[in-house]
């Protein structure tokens, strides 16, 4: 959460920066700001709300200057305003902070630096490390940091300036991401590829307690413990800005929608070999043996990816008979888990940087189990933790609202059970059978998005109502949670995901007329129990909503039918899934809500 951007070089900072936050104005939009070095001070413009604003302000009031931080903020301490936005500065405006994290001992701190002399001017935990760093400061600014940081609990991902050492900036990481990006005389650091790559496809991504100094004539990393040098990791992101922008659509989310068919295909490519008869995951292959005696798997995920891992642990115990179960990340962390040996954690994210989910793979690494990651994001902090892991190859996800990554990860977590299963037994006739089918998902996907104008028109039925109920059975379960989600996401209405089996233990006393009931039901394995579920809604005059694979008997039962393709019951959620996301993006929009910035949503949590 949050975006952060820092630039010195040859130019002006402030449009630099402005275009950064813009592209970083995804992970929050409370309020932002910049600070720039003149040579003479620090100039900080900071304002409430978005970008926009914080750019009519610089036409206001301008600033000069060649180097500069700026900060777009999701709010966690301290309600959303010009005075808790960042940077911030300490009491004699010499130290600009900009902030990602948490510091959990900031009451502690803010007592002590008060009985100094410091004056503080918000509510937020962030405050207190430009003045942490002030009164630590005497130059090089970097060991003041670094002092600072030592005082400090909790997570961090900073950039830090000081009036008194002009053209220097000094960056540090703890548990929230920061990558340098190495310019031609330039330097630039970020919270997220998406602000650099503008200017540069070189980057060094920070690990966990290190700090990197920057100023026009180069940058050094250091490991803050030792305060010795680390060699430059130099990487190369290799998408492109173009994958990033809306191509022509009214919102990212719909076109990362409309994208589904070539992120699927980009999940699949190269991974199924052998003339279609069997899958290669290259990214495992240093793990092959723990995964042969592995006796158990777990997943460990939040949100979106929880509901992915949910199919995933299905898939497994399905094709490979290995127990499997997925636990939300941000309790599994609290918990003393039982972790046996030839355990596997496996942890699902978007971004790599859910700060739940990577502390529950550092719990599971510090028990000796082996860790694997899915993830989208090369490079990303839980990328980089993990034993081993699959990349979804779905490209920049911008859309708070996840949907490809979704879809990606369902189609992932399918060809890692089939390397599972292959190794356990599982016949080619079956693995054959899988590998046809997810080749087909791209054009089945297809075939539903050539279709959306009828789910727009649905969504224009049902767009007046504020309550709806999502049911499904077997793998369709995890799709009405995620349907569901994605409705409360992006517009606001309150909706709620049950097993169709669970409906008469309590939630079918709120069905009546005005209710809609969303069921996903295609012809699998649960599909005659879900029938009957149907008719108990219909007998209480709820409005049933359908998503059903072809063919079907439903239309006479049903008050709204959508059909998709049909293809094996593990993979039907790829496809009864993207009706519900245009559903909600449609039902977002009719309502007149922001539906790629959804109110007090960040895209990666990066705190707790």
């Amino acid at each position: 959460m949050c975006g952060i951007i820092a630039y010195v070089g040859p130019d002006e900072a402030a449009p630099v920066l402005l275009k950064g936050l813009e592209r970083l104005e995804y992970r929050g939009y409370d309020s932002a700001g910049m600070a720039v070095q003149n040579g003479r001070g620090l100039e900080v413009r900071r304002v409430c709300g978005r970008i926009e604003a914080l750019t009519q302000r610089l036409r206001e009031a301008p600033v000069a200057g060649t180097s500069g931080i700026a900060h777009t903020r999701w709010a966690t301490h301290g309600e959303p305003n010009e005075l808790n936005a960042h940077p911030h500065v300490d009491t004699a405006r010499a130290i600009a902070v900009v902030h990602n994290g948490i510091i959990e001992n900031a009451d502690l701190l803010r007592v002590e630096l008060r009985r100094r002399g410091h004056e503080f001017r918000s509510e937020t935990d962030s405050e207190v490390l430009a003045h942490l760093i002030a009164d630590q400061h005497d130059p090089p600014l970097h060991l003041a940091v670094s002092r600072a940081l030592r005082l400090v609990e909790g997570t961090f991902g900073i950039a830090v300036i000081s009036a008194l050492e002009p053209d220097r900036i000094v960056c540090a990481r703890k548990g929230s991401p920061l990558m340098i990006g190495l310019g031609r005389g330039a330097i630039y650091a970020a919270s997220d590829a998406s602000a650099i790559i503008p200017h540069t496809r070189r980057v060094v991504y920070l690990d966990d307690g290190e700090m990197a100094v920057f100023d026009t004539s180069g940058c050094d990393i250091v490991n803050m413990e030792a305060m010795s040098r680390v060699d430059l990791r130099v990487e190369q992101i290799e998408w492109d800005l173009e994958e990033a922008s809306r191509g022509g659509y009214p919102h990212y989310m719909l076109k990362e929608i409309h994208e589904q068919p070539e992120t699927i295909a980009s999940t699949l490519r190269g991974r199924i070999v052998g003339g279609g008869e069997a899958v290669r995951l290259g990214g495992l292959r240093e793990v092959a043996d723990s995964l042969k005696t592995a006796r158990r798997v777990i997943f460990t995920a939040c949100g979106t990816s929880w509901h992915a891992g949910q199919i995933g642990a299905y898939l497994l115990e399905e094709l490979a008979r290995i127990p499997a179960s997925v636990e939300y990340a941000s309790e599994w962390r609290y918990r003393d888990p039982v972790l046996e040996p030839d355990t596997v954690v496996i942890g699902i994210s978007q971004s790599g940087e859910t700060a739940d989910t990577l502390a529950a793979i550092e719990l599971a690494k510090r028990r000796g189990c082996t860790t694997l990651g899915i993830i989208n994001t090369v490079g990303s902090s839980i990328a980089r933790l993990t034993d081993a892991g699959v990349y979804l190859h779905a490209g920049p996800e911008i859309g708070v609202a996840s949907t490809k990554a979704f879809t990606s990860q369902v189609v992932a977590l399918t060809l890692f059970s089939l390397c599972m299963g292959r190794r356990r037994g599982l016949s080619s006739e079956l693995i054959h059978e899988y590998l046809e089918a997810l080749t087909a998902l791209p054009d089945q996907v297809q075939k539903i998005l050539d279709r959306a104008d009828e789910i727009e028109a649905l969504a224009s039925r049902l767009a007046g109502h504020d309550n709806f109920l999502y049911l499904g059975r077997g793998y369709s379960f995890p799709v009405a949670l995620e349907g569901a989600l994605k409705l409360k996401e992006i517009s606001y209405v309150h909706a709620e995901g049950f097993s169709a089996a669970e409906m008469k233990h309590g939630p079918i006393a709120l069905i009546d007329e005005d209710m809609p009931v969303l069921v996903v039901a295609p012809r699998d394995a649960s599909y005659p129990k879900v029938l009957s579920n149907m008719q108990e809604v219909k007998a209480r005059g709820g409005h049933l909503v359908t998503i059903s694979s072809e063919p079907n008997g439903l239309a006479e039962l049903s008050d709204e039918l959508f059909t998709v393709p049909h293809t094996v019951d593990a993979l039907l959620p790829v496809l009864t899934s993207v009706p519900l996301q245009l559903l909600a993006y449609h039902i977002g929009v009719l309502r007149g809500c922001d539906v790629d910035k959804p109110r007090n949503l960040a895209k990666s949590v990066t705190v707790e």
